[in-house]
């Protein structure tokens, strides 16, 4: 779309000016702008033409303008400029890298004030420059101007690049600093674009409200889960990506399979339901998050450190999950008070849990596959393809003994077929399929995991992904003569496959403009409004206590709360014991990047402080 209100800052001869009006649609607003007073251009015949064809056309003209300091040079009523556009910025002479990047900092944060909401900020940079992949050639990071670095300081992200087209702005002439006759090497040069981020102080945790057996309960949702409750993805209303290939898989296994769908669970699992878990499932236990309830509305500000937050209604209804109850004085049961018990609330690591509440109800149809969608959580370690939430479905079949294998191999045929087109769907015409659908026997004999082998992902993805599950369960006491097969699949995982989405945590953000690449009925490959997001690269050592333990998975996850999932990598460096002591020290190493919003060094640095605090405190070790 072309800007309504367009502005130049840096402009040398005012040829480039001169060259984008005549180009413009009418009704857009240019002002061009540069460093130096009328006097320092007088000399130069090219430059007071160009000022001339510009005061014809009606361009807005301001002289003396501080690219680093726009606020000062524009009133209030005369800012929101819809495009801010720099081209080739330097300090002049023979500035070094560090210079540059100081100006390219201070000119984004100055961008901030002036800039639309939904402005753009363009900056062209010359082969090498900016430091990112899309130079050619790259050049290393610590010699170039840290373009996306320098540009989060102002709270920006870079959402585009393309080559700089000289052409497409004939009359153009660069120059340098202060109008220097010598010009810059445009070859190869790169427009930068760059849009605003969603800053990181929205995502603190948000407070819940649960109405149990007539009485109100509230909970901070666990750290680590920001962002991530209640979220209704999967719900009628929703576009999202994960939504619509859940919709796909069902539509296409009911062209085989009579169809039940359940309506979801509480996410909500009460400590007492831990004895329905079964050896296929109890596993997950170990890994599952817990909170307390707490009673009544008086507790909300201890909760969240003292800052107000939103109260949001928690989907929980009383069938579906009740206080646990112990007898009183006279007999009856009574709801324990205050704080819920103290007893430990999961939230459900896995939709397995549900599974003997939906084979045991009188309404199990034998021969139907019943369908349970929803999201589920657990801790795990930081790696590329690990979610501490996402969504699953569970299809439940439940057939005669006599016949499991026409049904089991009918199911897996019917799956692998539709997973594997899906797969195909964002395929370029005359592309190969470089993922695909493979059932691997387990060690038990009776079960499969679902592999996809994936090259889409780099060498992030060398290895096969786990996609999914397949459990047969044999006869029970309850179902003599029954067999179930349970199909377990990872949505979130599966809808990064098949739109090209890198990163899964781009599925959980709150920026608008992910959806917007989503078409309801149209699956196209997932285009990215954050580019080449820079990492930083912190380590930490430690002493542990001996009587303590440690606990490595609580380590990640406490990572992962202190850094808002900004992690993205744990890796074990040494193990150190002391000669004397016999102190163990461990060292790791933490790198630093989001996939959505501006990340700066200082940022980071003062998670790394927090971090080393929090494990301490939590983890009982002594930092180095």
């Amino acid at each position: 779309m072309a800007p309504r209100r367009l502005l130049l800052v840096g402009e040398g001869n005012f040829s480039f000016a001169v060259a984008v009006s005549e180009t413009l649609d009418p009704s857009t607003s240019l002002t061009a702008t540069c460093l130096q007073r009328p006097a320092d251009l007088t000399p130069d015949p090219v430059a007071r033409e160009n000022l001339q064809r510009l005061r014809e056309r009606g361009t807005k003209i301001r002289f003396g303008v501080d690219c680093t300091q726009l606020a000062d040079a524009f009133e209030l009523h005369e800012r929101e400029f819809d495009r801010i556009c720099f081209n080739f910025p330097h300090c002049g002479r023979k500035a070094g890298v560090a210079r540059n990047r100081d100006l390219l900092a201070k000119f984004f944060q100055s961008c901030a004030d002036v800039l639309a909401e939904e402005g753009e900020v363009h900056v062209a940079l010359c082969r090498g420059q900016g430091g990112t992949p899309a130079d050619n050639p790259t050049r290393e990071w610590h010699n170039s101007w840290q373009v996306v670095a320098m540009a989060a300081l102002g709270g920006f992200i870079l959402s585009d690049v393309h080559p700089f087209s000289y052409e497409a702005v004939p009359g153009y002439k660069c120059t340098g600093y202060r109008s220097q006759d010598k010009s810059f090497h445009i070859e190869g040069a790169l427009n930068h674009i760059f849009t605003r981020s969603l800053p990181f102080e929205g995502s603190q945790p948000r407070i819940f409200k649960i109405k149990l057996d007539d009485r109100w309960f509230s909970f901070p949702e666990p750290e680590a889960l920001v962002g991530k409750l209640n979220r209704g993805f999967l719900e009628a209303s929703s576009y999202h990506p994960i939504k619509t290939i859940n919709e796909k898989l069902i539509a296409e296994l009911g062209k085989v399979f009579p169809l039940k769908r359940l309506k979801c669970f509480s996410p909500l699992l009460p400590q007492r339901e831990a004895s329905v878990l079964t050896p296929w499932n109890c596993d997950f236990l170990s890994a599952a998050f817990w909170i307390n309830l707490l009673e009544g509305n008086s507790n909300f500000e201890s909760l969240t450190g003292g800052k107000t937050q939103d109260i949001e209604n928690f989907l929980v209804s009383p069938s579906e999950f009740s206080l646990p109850k112990s007898p009183g004085r006279d007999g009856k049961e009574e709801v324990h008070e205050g704080i819920y018990g103290q007893a430990k609330i999961w939230l459900r690591p896995s939709l397995l849990v549900h599974v003997p509440a939906v084979i045991q109800a009188p309404d199990f149809l034998p021969g139907s596959l019943h369908i349970l969608s929803g999201p589920i959580f657990r801790k795990c370690h930081i790696l590329p393809f690990t979610m501490p939430a996402f969504h699953e479905t569970l299809f439940i079949l439940g057939f005669n003994k006599n016949l499991n294998d026409g049904y089991l191999q009918t199911l897996l045929d019917h799956l692998k077929g539709i997973l594997d087109s899906l797969l195909t769907l964002t395929l370029l015409e005359g592309s190969k399929l470089s993922s695909s659908i493979e059932f691997v026997f387990q060690p038990n004999g009776k079960d499969y995991i679902m592999n996809v082998k994936s090259h889409n992902f780099g060498p992030d993805c060398a290895k096969d992904l786990i996609i999914g599950s397949v459990t047969i369960s044999i006869p029970s006491i309850i179902h003599k003569d029954q067999c179930f097969v349970f199909v377990s699949l990872n949505l979130d995982l599966l809808a990064m496959l098949v739109w090209g989405i890198s990163d899964w945590r781009m599925l959980w953000t709150f920026d608008k403009r992910f959806l917007k690449n989503f078409v309801p009925g149209k699956i196209e490959p997932f285009k990215s409004y954050s580019l080449y997001p820079p990492s930083y690269v912190h380590d930490i050592s430690f002493w542990l206590d001996e009587k303590k333990g440690f606990d490595e998975l609580e380590f990640h996850t406490v990572a992962r709360a202190v850094s808002q999932d900004t992690v993205i990598s744990i890796q074990f460096l040494s193990r150190f014991q002391h000669p004397e002591t016999d102190q163990v020290s461990l060292c790791y190493r933490l790198t630093y990047q989001t996939c959505d919003k501006a990340l700066t060094q200082q940022q980071v640095a003062s998670m790394q402080s927090k971090f080393r605090k929090e494990i301490e405190q939590r983890l009982h070790v002594r930092p180095r």
